[in-house]
């Protein structure tokens, strides 16, 4: 087996494409490598060359990143999606200086305790930066290998996964388990393609099951993903009377480590909540505003409204001061939201209501 694993680690050298953190420094690196793997979950390639550049830039190595407020790491995430991502990075970095003296262990159950490093992220690190053949199994792998094979158990068991993971730690030839590692990768995103697999540019159609049986449309087999799950939520704007916005940070949960715009809710419950009384009655929709995450679909009415005046003020509404919001409320300008690490769903609903209110 070992032939076919180094034909792919040739093939992947003669035809890898010029990405950065495969230049030969980064490939070294495991810190780069840590990097370019979560990024790449769940983003495509195009979309993560410029944020890892970035990030790598502003954060070189595992020290200045566990250094990092977190804020700083957020926004340097902001608009990659996924922003668990970014937590679990800098929590890694700050466990590796703690535990590991700042340099990422070369063992996989010490990487695997490492918040966010599942399997196939030690794995990756391991091969390609340590040079250690150890499976890393994503889906391109699952589908890379499920057709080599023949196999036809549901890729998303976990017996079905062993066999492919078996099966990598066979065909990864000695001495070249970062370009076999990374040809898996590459073969899968570039070349077995899901519903167009070009067979002909294959370094593996001559010993392929599924093309040798004409089963590459059949393989490999996965049972259908069920619909995300739709809930039904409120975002309101509030403005204050310089026209400064109320925003709120999430501490944890799937936005978690950012800022986004309240939910709506009873006015007396809102206002125990921030410290802030909102004009509920006056509140206008603004729109409605739909978001996917991975499993979920949030659909939210967008309502604007400004800070509640009391009547009986001596000097009028406008003397008195907007009261100053609680923790993890705050003012802020439509400038510093722009600044703050804000995930998309709540990017989108600061458009609609911008368009509404003409800010």
């Amino acid at each position: 087996m070992t032939d076919a694993g180094l034909a792919l680690a040739d093939w992947f050298t003669a035809h890898r494409r010029d990405l950065p953190w495969r230049e030969e420094a980064a490939r070294l690196d495991p810190y780069r490598v840590l990097v370019s793997e979560l990024m790449l979950q769940q983003t495509r390639v195009a979309t993560a060359i410029p944020y890892f550049q970035r990030f790598v830039a502003r954060f070189p190595d595992v020290r200045s990143l566990a250094d990092a407020p977190e804020g700083d790491v957020m926004a340097a995430w902001k608009g990659l999606g996924y922003y668990s991502r970014a937590r679990n990075l800098l929590e890694a970095a700050q466990a590796v200086v703690r535990e590991h003296g700042g340099r990422l262990p070369e063992d996989f159950a010490a990487l695997r305790r490492l918040p966010g490093v599942g399997d196939y992220t030690a794995g990756a690190v391991l091969s390609i930066a340590f040079g250690v053949a150890t499976p890393a199994v994503d889906g391109n792998v699952l589908r890379v290998l499920a057709r080599f094979a023949g196999l036809d158990g549901d890729v998303a068991r976990p017996a079905t996964r062993k066999r492919v993971a078996d099966l990598s730690a066979a065909l990864s030839p000695p001495g070249r388990a970062a370009d076999f590692c990374e040809g898996l990768m590459e073969l899968g995103a570039t070349v077995c393609l899901p519903k167009t697999p070009d067979c002909g540019a294959c370094p593996w159609s001559g010993a392929c099951a599924a093309f040798a049986e004409g089963r590459t449309a059949e393989l490999p087999v996965k049972r259908p993903k069920p619909p995300p799950e739709r809930s039904e939520r409120t975002a309101l704007v509030v403005r204050d009377g310089a026209g400064r916005l109320l925003v709120e940070y999430r501490e944890s949960g799937l936005l978690g480590g950012l800022w986004g715009f309240p939910e709506r809710e009873a006015e007396d419950a809102f206002e125990a909540r921030s410290g802030v009384r909102p004009d509920l009655a006056g509140a206008r929709p603004a729109g409605v505003v739909e978001h996917v995450f991975t499993h979920r679909r949030w659909r939210m009415e967008v309502f604007a409204c400004s800070v509640a005046r009391a009547a009986d003020t001596p000097d009028g509404p406008e003397s008195r001061d907007d009261p100053p919001p609680r923790p993890p409320f705050r003012w802020v300008t439509e400038a510093e939201f722009e600044a703050l690490p804000v995930s998309k769903a709540f990017q989108k609903v600061w458009s609609t209501a911008r368009v509404f209110t003409g800010g």
